[in-house]
């Protein structure tokens, strides 16, 4: 009996290698800025016009640098959530070219994720 040959290439066709558009431009950061309800966040803008956003207990922060961020070689965004004495918290960023549809589902993700206690 013999086994049929195992292939490690990437296998497709003609028709699936079609070009695709993408979005390349940053869009429009009201869609970030809009999940936020002064209820339960402090919004500031800085004098270089950066946006910083907080959750009143301090454990979100978002930070929102349209020239990119002093000292962080191109960081647009910045997602950091504060851990506890038991778990520790994490940070994400993003350039800022990266589309703020993006940027966005990724905060309404974390947001989401979050609960009162």
């Amino acid at each position: 009996m013999d086994a049929a040959p195992v292939s490690l290439a990437f296998s497709t066709t003609v028709g699936a290698l079609r070009l695709r558009e993408w979005r390349l431009d940053p869009g429009q950061p009201a869609l970030v800025m809009d999940q936020f309800s002064a209820d339960e966040f402090n919004l500031v803008v800085d004098d270089r016009a950066d946006v910083h956003v907080n959750s009143k207990d301090g454990r979100f922060y978002l930070g929102w640098f349209p020239l990119g961020r002093p000292g962080a070689g191109g960081e647009g965004w910045r997602i950091a959530v504060t851990g506890t004495a038991k778990k520790p918290g994490y940070h994400m960023s993003f350039d800022p070219e990266t589309p703020a549809d993006i940027v966005a589902a990724v905060v309404a993700r974390v947001l989401e994720t979050s609960r009162r206690v």
